[in-house]
């Protein structure tokens, strides 16, 4: 593979394949005068991810130029998993994949079903239509929000679903985006810690403060204070990266969609537990909210979450005979914390 095109799609395993023949090895990659420019762009490259939400392009004319910018897609990835922050990860991920579709679209059809086949995904191309099987199609279409791409509303033949050269484009970068997010973090050793403990210092605190912004604005409309134990509970656990059992997980979505929060909200305060899996996420709460099942469910009564064991730390007001239900509990304290009017 040309080294150019290595340096467009890293993630392909002829780049891989390039890297190893290549003779760079992991020591001199940390280490060596001659990689400096090349780790210098891995850390641009994270730190683009974060603030942009894309990875930029960079000059590849020369050789060497276009050998750093390989080199810096391993270097990214060192970096990533030593900071080992789940929301970096799904930013990171998503902004390789955001690339990497960007790019190929301007690419021919034979290449895109290389790619894509490298993927997992099965691609058909007959009579100038393109197909995938309609089971991949549910998988990775989970998370597109356009009712477009709802199965209802696709054209299947034979169990395989026609898609546009764009649509193919898209399901790859969310196949792309699902493959770099199962595969960090990655095992570090104290070699990678030590090469790079600047930047991981540098990027740990910028995800730190970025999640603090985020936490302000996102529970801005809300109001924790008025939170009932259990939901308060569950919401420390998530932001502690603890996992929740699964109505865990439903009843606390279902609370804070009821309070106002959209789907992307919802979503951030979940991707610091420990297994967060973005698209898995996305298609749970798009459900649960009813963007894609069409039913908008309600956190469960106060009855159902102790049958759960999720009832937690139950205090006075949730003893009194009427407490029934957490939307009730958030209400009513609203009321108690209220100032007559006038004062």
């Amino acid at each position: 593979m040309d080294v150019r095109l290595a340096a467009k799609y890293p993630f392909l395993k002829e780049a891989s394949n390039y890297l190893r023949d290549s003779g760079v090895t992991l020591d001199s990659l940390t280490k060596s005068v001659a990689y400096q420019r090349a780790r210098y762009m891995g850390k641009e490259r994270v730190m683009e991810a974060v603030e942009s939400g894309i990875v930029e392009d960079h000059p590849t004319a020369s050789e060497v130029d276009a050998n750093n910018e390989l080199l810096s897609y391993p270097v990214a990835r060192m970096i990533v998993s030593a900071v080992a922050d789940p929301m970096l990860v799904n930013r990171y991920a998503i902004a390789e994949a955001k690339k990497a579709d960007e790019r190929l679209r301007g690419e021919d059809l034979p290449f895109i079903k290389l790619v894509a086949e490298e993927l997992g995904l099965d691609v058909v191309v007959e009579d100038g239509a393109i197909s995938v099987d309609f089971t991949a199609f549910l998988r990775f279409s989970a998370t597109m929000r356009s009712k477009d791409w709802k199965l209802v509303n696709q054209q299947v033949i034979a169990g395989r679903v026609l898609v546009t050269k764009h649509r193919l484009v898209r399901l790859i970068q969310q196949m792309l985006t699902d493959r770099i997010t199962s595969e960090l973090p990655l095992p570090v050793n104290d070699d990678i810690m030590r090469a790079f403990s600047a930047d991981i210092a540098e990027i740990g605190g910028i995800m730190a403060e970025k999640r603090a912004e985020f936490k302000a604005r996102s529970m801005g409309r809300v109001s924790i204070i008025r939170f009932p134990p259990c939901m308060k509970k569950m919401l420390k656990m998530i932001q502690g990266g603890e996992n929740l059992p699964h109505s865990g997980r439903f009843a606390l979505v279902s609370f804070l969609h009821k309070l106002g929060m959209n789907s992307d909200e919802v979503l951030e305060t979940f991707s610091s537990a420990p297994d967060f899996d973005e698209s898995k996420s996305r298609y749970q709460i798009q459900h649960i909210t009813g963007e894609i099942s069409g039913t908008e469910y309600t956190p469960p009564e106060c009855s159902t979450m102790k049958s759960y064991g999720i009832c937690f730390d139950p205090d006075s007001l949730c003893k009194r005979e009427w407490m029934t239900h957490p939307l009730t509990y958030y209400k009513a304290k609203g009321k108690r914390f209220k100032r007559p009017s006038g004062k």
